[in-house]
């Protein structure tokens, strides 16, 4: 029996109506950009198995990384004790991060390095004795799907059943260039002039907001932002998970910012796309309302596998290759190729923008929809498939997010796709 009728009838899929969905496509090996399906076709992976993947599948260095941590320690408690990979990734990171930052807490994903910076923001006030609860968030963020995670995403189809259990959440509008940069500007100030002593921090996609639609804003109004709750006593954060390692040209995005958050939190990229791993910062400030005599300040939470040796140890791997691959560089030449089809796409009717940034690139396409469910973004899926490559639209928003192995013949593919879309789907 083939994998996607033993998948159907023993496997729930996230983000996929159960119904209404086709069989799930088996998949049994991969390399490079490539994936290979149980019938012998092959697709480009052009959004990195969900912005994960940055080296390319299955490779070598980072397979025989954690084949060689496997046979020394696969996985051991991490409360009382600790392991080299775990030691040698905390110090790496301190030191790609912005200088403030102190501490290292290992969780498993995205959301859960989330989840464990909240926490963080909200008792690092309980401990010195303020009740601060009020978060603040950008209107259509998106930060993971825990509980917490949720309340500091935008409201929408995905939080609606659990609205009513959220925690309370202020949004400032999203602060796009011009007009839209000052809305944002004042909307944080009135809240803050409104409720001040009741705000412990400010939570953000840096510079791109992912699942939005790969909206883009300027490193300078988030500066701006950064600095007023800095003024007003409000804890920052930055989460990393999809922008960090490489996806906007630099390392980290907020290695554009003049202003350093108090806490990161990262994930995706980590691992290389190998492990789930999560990861969240902090400055030395927020670590030490924790170091102390009283045993009520120490920050109850953990995981049954943090900071896994075999993950750690595929995060070292990864952040090898952006040493000995010059990943940065390859990013560069991404984005030239990005901002070339750009170019030639001008004058498209039924383009209203394309948006790049680092490997990131969005096409929002001209339609009379843009919501997630909206018919058009299940035909452009299918049509990708069938021409061997997998992007997964956003509504009427087509993005790109390669592994940085990308080739050129292959991305000009992803392009040609997309174009062949737009005239045979969209028109």
């Amino acid at each position: 029996m083939s994998l996607n009728k033993r998948d159907k009838k023993t496997i729930w899929h996230p983000y996929t109506p159960a119904k209404l969905s086709p069989n799930s496509i088996g998949i049994i090996k991969s390399k490079g950009t490539l994936l290979w399906d149980e019938n012998g076709n092959k697709y480009i992976d052009a959004v990195s198995s969900w912005w994960t993947n940055i080296h390319g599948h299955a490779h070598p260095f980072i397979a025989n990384a954690i084949a060689q941590q496997a046979k020394k320690l696969e996985q051991v408690i991490f409360a009382g004790f600790t392991h080299k990979p775990a030691v040698h990734l905390a110090e790496r990171l301190l030191k790609l991060l912005p200088s403030n930052q102190s501490k290292v807490f290992f969780s498993d994903d995205g959301s859960t390095a989330v989840e464990v910076a909240l926490k963080m923001s909200l008792q690092y006030f309980f401990n010195s004795g303020r009740k601060k609860q009020i978060v603040i968030a950008i209107e259509n963020s998106y930060h993971g799907d825990t509980f917490g995670a949720m309340s500091v995403s935008g409201r929408g189809v995905f939080t609606n059943p659990f609205n009513e259990l959220l925690f309370q959440v202020r949004f400032i509008p999203f602060p796009s260039m011009g007009e839209g940069e000052k809305v944002a500007l004042e909307s944080l100030k009135n809240i803050i002039l409104s409720d001040k002593e009741n705000i412990s921090a400010f939570i953000f996609e840096p510079l791109v907001q992912g699942t939005a639609g790969m909206m883009m804003y300027e490193s300078d109004v988030l500066d701006k932002l950064i600095r007023i709750c800095k003024e007003n006593d409000i804890i920052t954060i930055a989460d990393e998970v999809m922008t960090g390692f490489g996806r906007t040209g630099e390392l980290f995005a907020c290695n554009e910012l003049k202003e350093k958050p108090d806490i990161f939190c990262l994930s995706k990229g980590l691992t290389g796309g190998f492990m789930p791993l999560g990861i969240t910062t902090c400055s030395k400030e927020i670590f030490e309302s924790f170091y102390s005599d009283d045993r009520l300040k120490t920050f109850f939470h953990g995981h049954s596998y943090t900071a896994n040796p075999l993950a750690c140890s595929a995060a070292n791997a990864s952040l090898d290759l952006f040493e000995t691959e010059n990943t940065l560089k390859k990013i560069s030449t991404i984005n030239k190729q990005h901002n070339n089809w750009k170019e030639r796409m001008v004058g498209n009717k039924m383009i209203k923008e394309i948006r790049v940034k680092g490997s990131i690139c969005a096409v929002e396409i001209k339609s009379n929809g843009t919501s997630y469910f909206f018919s058009l973004r299940d035909k452009l899926y299918q049509f990708y498939l069938s021409k061997g490559v997998l992007l997964r639209p956003l509504g009427n928003v087509v993005y790109i997010l390669p592994p940085y192995c990308i080739t050129k013949k292959e991305l000009s593919k992803v392009y040609s796709v997309i174009e062949e879309s737009i005239f045979k789907i969209v028109k």
